[in-house]
């Protein structure tokens, strides 16, 4: 049997999904997801071959869900936007479904997942949701070591600080850990709003309350709620292009 994962945040669309799979002997739906964190949950917990994917979703969207897998089943994108689909095809997704769709053109995805499924070789599906994902970032999906998941809008975001081989994202006095670099995170962050100030540092300039002259050629960000953050000879020549 080829199990299967369906991820939708619309009761009518996973019902015809599950109504075309479960028409077919050789499938199983495994577990049906109404909001990216149950399909984070329900592929850890069921490791399944294929996940039919909404992209557009409240709390987490269809990109973040396959950022936070640790490995991938074959995806094929359910959703009622085209936009996506480019970009969709050139990361090696198996297939996008454009709403409505036919029973016809389901079968023909689900004959591409039986050819795939079994000689797969699961690889992350991190870098896939990378790929996808839409730039700048709205808001950092952050995956905690007890499994939960926390969602932060980048507009809460007052800083990042690079920690070993990881980041802490602080938001209201409150530090989150997530397992990435500085420096990819700010290139997927608006340069508008997030300047790297410091190798160690990523700032909100909305944050900022002053630049205080620290020693020669030496200076320190002073945000509003009374940290103090050094900034370096390139990144004050940043912070100048914008303030």
């Amino acid at each position: 049997m080829i199990r299967a994962v369906i991820v939708d945040d619309e009761p009518p669309a996973r019902e015809i999904v599950r109504e075309f799979l479960t028409a077919d002997e050789e499938f199983e739906v495994v577990a049906e997801c109404a909001n990216g964190f149950e399909a984070v949950k329900a592929v850890t917990e069921h490791d399944p071959d294929v996940l039919f994917l909404d992209i557009q979703m409240p709390k987490l969207d269809g990109f973040e869900v396959l950022a936070l897998l640790d490995r991938s089943p074959l995806v094929v994108f359910v959703t009622a936007h085209d936009e996506h689909a480019l970009r969709a095809f050139e990361v090696h997704a198996l297939d996008y479904l454009l709403k409505p769709f036919s029973e016809e053109r389901f079968r023909q995805v689900l004959q591409r997942v039986r050819q795939e499924a079994g000689r797969q070789v699961r690889a992350p599906a991190a870098p896939l949701g990378e790929a996808l994902r839409a730039k700048p970032l709205q808001r950092i999906v952050i995956r905690n070591a007890d499994g939960t998941i926390e969602v932060v809008p980048v507009a809460r975001v007052d800083y990042v600080e690079a920690d070993d081989d990881a980041i802490a994202i602080v938001t209201g006095g409150k530090k989150l850990r997530k397992q990435q670099t500085i420096g990819d995170l700010a290139e997927e962050l608006d340069p508008g709003r997030f300047v790297r100030i410091h190798r160690s540092y990523l700032l909100n300039i909305e944050r900022i309350e002053k630049i205080d002259l620290y020693a020669k050629d030496s200076r320190t960000a002073l945000l509003r709620d009374g940290t103090r953050l050094p900034v370096s000879r390139a990144g004050y020549a940043r912070l100048r292009e914008l303030l």
